[in-house]
């Protein structure tokens, strides 16, 4: 009795599962890259296996120390970082940290940075001759690196030619991620289209700086930092619904999502799945609480799947 009873809860039970450019995600939840390591850092608090996906710590061709400190500072309503990608390496990424990612069940995105065209293609190409990555996520858009980075995500005509060269070595999912520090959001993601990418992720931080008073001096070593948290917010939610109006792509949407009525906001504009970064900092148990704030509002409200409320907030 108690089985069937359980059953017939789980089939009333609405469906949160998502697809995101021909990924199968349980739940619309991917944690950001950057924010959520290689998911291990928050044992303890979550299994990584709980979120839709985990899109890894950005990853290059070769290890990269990263930008000297300072690397973080605090603002009003979120965070200045300037990281500046430090990681092992694509080769130490596939063989030491992905493996165990995979024996708990955790759906991967790796997410690539590089200073070449010809370097993106190469990360590409390494991941799909390797298992257990299910899509490719790429940073064109990382603000606080001297070489890559903005350089690629700011021209229409560098994104196109930087995802077709993703694309055409790989047959996994490829999905940029477009900077906001553009002029025209719209036309950066048409390109990304043209040249092939099975879904957009959208925003990456903002570009911004921060200075101590008393040393007179910028506070980050790098001078320039990425801009996260709740700030950033309405900005995220303005160009996630101007690209979702012109473009025929699945988004994975995130900027300042702190809760799940900022995770049914995104939705709303269009987002087929959201990523949490700065907020797991707050709150490491965010992805749980989202997930389950989506289910609550919509039990309250009679809906059956995400479909329902994707994009009803655009004109």
């Amino acid at each position: 009795m108690k089985k069937e009873t359980s059953r017939r809860e789980a089939a009333l039970q609405p469906s949160i599962a998502v697809e995101l450019g021909g990924i199968n995600l349980k739940n619309p939840v991917v944690a950001a890259s950057g924010t959520f390591g290689y998911g291990s850092e928050y044992e303890g608090f979550i299994d990584p296996a709980e979120l839709g996906a985990v899109s890894v710590k950005g990853t290059t061709l070769e290890p990269r120390p990263g930008n000297p400190p300072r690397r973080i500072c605090e603002t009003a309503s979120g965070m200045l970082n300037s990281i500046g990608l430090e990681n092992p390496g694509i080769e130490v990424f596939l063989r030491d940290y992905l493996p165990g990612l995979n024996s708990r069940g955790v759906v991967v995105l790796a997410n690539i940075a590089g200073n070449s065209v010809e370097e993106y293609a190469r990360m590409a190409s390494l991941i799909n001759d390797s298992t257990g990555v299910a899509g490719i996520e790429m940073n064109i858009s990382c603000p606080n690196v001297k070489q890559g980075g903005l350089q690629f995500g700011t021209d229409p005509d560098m994104v196109y030619q930087v995802v077709k060269a993703v694309r055409e070595q790989t047959t996994l999912p490829v999905i940029p991620k477009l900077s906001p520090n553009v002029s025209d959001i719209v036309a950066i993601a048409r390109a990304a289209q043209a040249a092939g990418a099975d879904a957009l992720s959208m925003i990456n931080t903002l570009m911004g700086m921060a200075v101590d008073i008393k040393n007179r001096r910028p506070v980050l070593g790098n001078i320039f930092g990425g801009l996260s948290g709740p700030a950033i917010k309405p900005v995220a939610l303005r160009m996630v619904y101007q690209v979702y109006k012109e473009v025929d792509l699945p988004i994975l949407a995130g900027g300042g999502i702190i809760n799940g009525n900022d995770a049914l906001e995104f939705i709303m504009v269009g987002a087929t799945a959201v990523s949490i970064g700065t907020g797991i900092f707050l709150n490491p148990f965010l992805g749980r609480d989202i997930v389950q704030g989506i289910l609550r509002y919509m039990k309250e409200n009679g809906l059956k799947n995400l479909e329902q409320i994707r994009g009803v907030a655009v004109d």
